[in-house]
């Protein structure tokens, strides 16, 4: 039985949860929760009906088999000193972290981080491309305005923002400028990044307006293979706006994939 410990027990980590112990409830189970608010952590216990023990982050990777993270940027950065340390696997949801910390740093980590493909296709392609030459990585991001309406971005742009009628580019940049402005919308970004060539030379652009209901996601790869070209249009999660639907399934694939005697894909 795979102890699974899950840090972060909001709306993704309740539906993760909720999808573990229906699907694979023969081999894993929940076995240790963390969140920075513990009635968090309390209420998930009993509305799922959870025989888990809430631990201090520390204490919950010592004992699990496998970590999810579920919670933020700011516990995926607690996380990793912690985990290069130990031998234990760890699924990261909150993967634009992993674009703010030295690379000799997740290279001395003694488990594996699995880091789900995402709400974006094309993944797999990227990282075939990658053993030849990528000349270019760009992802045109088009998100309804109430899912990006609270990034820190706009902190100070509310009034430019209740002005926008129609479809708007809000941000150009770097995926490391998207992710330190964006930390909740575009993890895209950064899984494309770490899959490619780099934070800092893949483009990102975002779209909003508020006639949009979908997340859609244009990714654009040219290199010596040749190009690829992909979009995804997503709905949004029903748990999480800021969020695609895809995401969570996205995770669930990946630990099935995991776990699976057949690993399918690059």
């Amino acid at each position: 039985m795979i102890r699974i410990g899950l840090v972060g027990c909001g709306t993704i980590g309740r539906a993760l949860t909720h999808a573990i112990t229906k699907k694979y409830h023969r081999i894993a189970k929940i076995a240790f929760l963390c969140d920075r608010h513990h009635e968090a952590a309390e209420r998930l216990k009993r509305d799922l009906r959870l025989r888990a023990d809430i631990l201090p982050l520390s204490s919950l990777i010592r004992k699990s088999d496998f970590i999810v993270e579920a919670a933020s940027q700011q516990a995926v950065l607690e996380m990793l000193p912690i985990l290069t340390q130990q031998k234990k696997n760890a699924m990261i949801l909150s993967v634009g972290a992993l674009l703010r910390v030295p690379p000799r740093l997740l290279k001395k980590a003694k488990g594996l981080l699995y880091i789900p493909s995402g709400a974006v296709s094309g993944i797999d392609g990227i990282l075939a491309a990658k053993t030849s030459a990528i000349r270019h990585v760009s992802i045109r991001t088009y998100k309804p305005l109430k899912g990006i309406q609270s990034a820190p971005y706009f902190k100070h742009k509310q009034a430019w923002l209740k002005r926008i009628q129609k479809p708007t580019v809000v941000f150009r940049g770097t995926a490391k400028q998207a992710i330190k402005h964006f930390p909740q919308n575009v993890n895209v970004a950064a899984t494309l990044s770490l899959a490619g060539i780099g934070s800092e030379r893949t483009k990102v652009t975002i779209i909003t307006s508020p006639a949009f209901r979908r997340n859609s996601h244009e990714v654009l790869i040219e290199g010596d293979f040749g190009m690829i070209q992909t979009r995804t249009d997503n709905v949004p999660s029903k748990l999480n706006p800021k969020t695609s639907a895809l995401a969570f399934h996205s995770a669930i694939a990946c630990f099935d994939k995991m776990i699976s005697s057949i690993k399918i894909g690059t």
